[in-house]
């Protein structure tokens, strides 16, 4: 028999598919490591292209070139550690804090300081400039938030609630009313400058380093240890997702330019990209020291990351020939229900050539119309006789309308002389109204003919109804005199009408 070799099982090849996903971030090629003087603490893009951005690392600012990747400005100005130092939305000043406390605002092109804040006494980490381009957020470790007028130089704005470090905070974009920020005291607050107070508090459960608020301004994000967690503010601030997929502490956070895909940095040297529709890492970057901050241009163009051994990493993704104008199309749509979706077209104005589309309000019904709707008659009438209400015109047509139903009689019996005090005291203004006349007096009628059985027993109503009786006589007066002065008048005018005819007569 024939020796049989060994038979080595061969188990079934697997073929390793890259997806979409690892493809897209593994075109971000080539790092750059540039070396700055001390941890890159934050990186911030300039929103308006070439998208340049801003590297606060020791006592400056550095200002990167997003194509040639070399410093093209420093800003030096700080008399200790710069911090967040951070691009208004138009690209032209930054503002920066540092460690004394200061708050500094700067020209990008001539770097000249242009205001700078003083209020706080420890060392500020958090520095951004609101929407409305009008006012500065600023977070320190003295545990306050400020919000600064930028041409008076003044805080107009200060909240202390937290009880720790606040080392996180952003100003929605959706609502320039609304903050967030976030502490070493393990909580993030939402405060409303209207009301000058926190609205909303949330536990994070770890001390809270970076916030993001999502586009739409309905969830917010919070990084705080090793974990991040989501919130729902439209919910009363639930927490809807809790993810730990670092190893150490997450110390940056950032959205691509859709808001679909949410990068965080570590102290344990990766930068993971989380899918926010269920919060899986869909691909993750290592890198040579903890990573301190992390930042993508606003057309996912550059992926910037700092570490705590004064490293900068630049990595720069290649575009393809449609992705620009997919991702403008994105940037401009206005989500429904957002404070911008709300704004937008306020100030438009229709040209002569426009066709303006008439918009039809619900009508709101006044008390007395209500109280018709429902016939309720008699307090249809004491609505229009409220004071401040007895306009003559209202109360002429709400008569008018009681006749034309034929319920005038039901609303006026069963009164006591409180209700019928005003009724009686618009009669006596404005019977003898000539507009007014014929109604008031066939509404008079119908009001003694009901209330003549028991005159007398109210003090009140007499009084009112012998100033009636004398306002209605001495109008009878007045018209009587009236007539006998047209009647002499008509006589006049008669007898010189004769004699101009007696004269054409006589011969010349």
């Amino acid at each position: 028999m024939d020796y049989q070799k060994l038979v080595i099982k061969k188990n079934p090849r697997v073929l390793y598919k890259e997806t979409p996903e690892a493809k897209y971030w593994k075109r971000f090629k080539s790092p750059i490591l540039i070396k700055e003087y001390g941890s890159v603490s934050s990186i911030y893009f300039s929103p308006v292209a070439p998208h340049d951005f801003a590297v606060s690392s020791s006592a400056r600012v550095q200002i990167y070139s997003s194509k040639t990747h070399q410093a093209k400005k420093t800003i030096s100005r700080f008399k200790d550690i710069a911090y967040s130092g951070s691009f208004r939305q138009d690209g032209k000043l930054i503002v920066a804090g540092d460690g004394t406390g200061l708050v500094q605002m700067f020209d990008v092109n001539s770097r000249a300081i242009l205001r700078t804040f003083r209020a706080h006494t420890m060392p500020v980490h958090v520095t951004r400039f609101s929407i409305d381009k009008a006012h500065v957020l600023s977070a320190s470790d003295d545990q306050t938030v400020r919000l600064w007028d930028i041409p008076s130089e003044t805080s107009i704005h200060v909240f202390d609630e937290h009880e720790d470090y606040v080392r996180a905070g952003v100003v929605s974009d959706e609502n320039p009313n609304l903050i967030l920020t976030g502490s070493y005291d393990q909580t993030v607050k939402l405060f409303d400058t209207r009301t000058n107070a926190s609205v909303m508090t949330m536990q994070h459960g770890a001390p809270v380093e970076s916030l993001l608020i999502y586009p739409g301004g309905s969830a917010v994000v919070s990084a705080g240890g090793p974990t991040i967690k989501v919130w729902d503010l439209l919910s009363g601030g639930r927490c809807i997702h809790a993810i730990s997929n670092h190893q150490k502490t997450i110390t940056s956070m950032t959205f691509n330019s859709s808001g679909s895909r949410l990068l965080t940095g570590s102290l344990d040297h990766h930068v993971k990209i989380h899918n926010v529709q269920d919060y899986k890492v869909v691909h993750s970057f290592k890198y040579p020291a903890p990573v301190m901050s992390v930042a993508l241009s606003p057309d996912d163009s550059h992926l910037v990351a700092g570490m705590a051994n004064g490293l900068l990493s630049v990595r720069q993704r290649q575009y393809k020939s449609d992705e620009k104008a997919s991702q403008k199309k994105d940037r401009d749509y206005i989500r429904t229900g957002t404070y911008r979706y709300f704004m937008h077209g306020q100030s438009s104005v229709a040209d002569a050539a426009d066709f303006t589309v008439e918009r039809r309000r619900k009508a709101k019904l006044a008390k007395y119309d209500k109280h018709l709707k429902s016939h309720e008659y008699h307090n249809a009438l004491d609505a229009v006789l409220e004071p401040g209400k007895r306009q003559a015109p209202l109360v002429t047509a709400m008569l008018q309308e009681l006749i034309h139903r034929q319920v005038l009689v039901s609303s006026l019996s069963g009164r006591d002389d409180v209700s019928l005090e005003p009724l009686v005291t618009f009669l006596i203004r404005h019977i003898n109204a000539p507009a007014y006349t014929n109604l008031l007096v066939d509404v008079s009628e119908v009001l003694l003919d009901i209330y003549g059985p028991v005159l007398g027993q109210s003090p009140l109503i007499d009084d009112l109804l012998r100033k009636l009786s004398r306002k209605v006589n001495a109008e009878i007066g007045l018209q009587k005199d009236l007539i006998q002065a047209m009647a002499a008048l008509d006589m006049l005018f008669s007898k010189s009408t004769t004699s101009a005819s007696t004269d054409k007569l006589k011969p010349q």
